[in-house]
């Protein structure tokens, strides 16, 4: 079943990982305390993410957390939440009440764009030579975006979800003509 959103009403996140001291100096976030961090990620999700949004999140909810705290934290995120689940993503964070069913892969539509959403980088997508785009997460900004196919956690966006506007300017950006536009060019 093709599902459109709109660009206006719908946003893209992953790797928050809340709870997860070890993230802070993993890669480098800007907190000393892990419940600072949990609470600044709250505001800068819904800063942007009003009730009645859809967001997409690209897998890692949170780490080292209780399934109370999973509760909490969810409960006070604006927006109807979609998972694509990722690999921290356990039990207790799938089963909190995802306003579709959580999934390794998705296709939707926004603004006529399909895009397709998992928490690890692909090299090809279906559509791929027809315009759609692919969004991941799990890298932590490790892994560069190309002019089709970009990460859209938190480390690489100021620790905040973001829209298909921000996504395609990002893109825009890409000097060198990405894998995956070579191969469908030679096609």
């Amino acid at each position: 079943m093709k599902q459109n959103f709109s660009s206006s009403t719908t946003w893209f996140t992953a790797d928050t990982h809340f709870g997860h001291r070890g993230i802070l100096a993993m890669e480098g976030r800007p907190w000393t305390d892990i419940a600072r961090h949990d609470e600044d990620l709250i505001h800068a999700w819904n800063s942007r993410v009003r009730e009645g949004h859809d967001i997409f999140f690209l897998g890692d909810f949170a780490m080292n957390s209780s399934s109370e705290r999973c509760q909490d934290v969810f409960a006070r995120l604006n927006g109807r939440k979609h998972l694509i689940i990722g690999n921290h993503d356990g039990p207790r964070h799938i089963g909190l009440g995802w306003a579709s069913p959580p999934a390794d892969l998705r296709t939707v539509f926004v603004d006529g764009t399909r895009i397709v959403l998992c928490h690890y980088a692909l090299r090809t997508w279906n559509g791929m030579w027809r315009g759609a785009l692919h969004l991941f997460g799990h890298s932590h900004g490790k892994l560069p975006g190309t002019s089709r196919s970009l990460d859209v956690g938190v480390d690489e966006w100021a620790y905040r979800p973001i829209n298909l506007p921000e996504i395609r300017e990002r893109m825009a950006t890409v000097e060198d003509e990405p894998e995956e536009r070579r191969l469908a060019d030679a096609e």
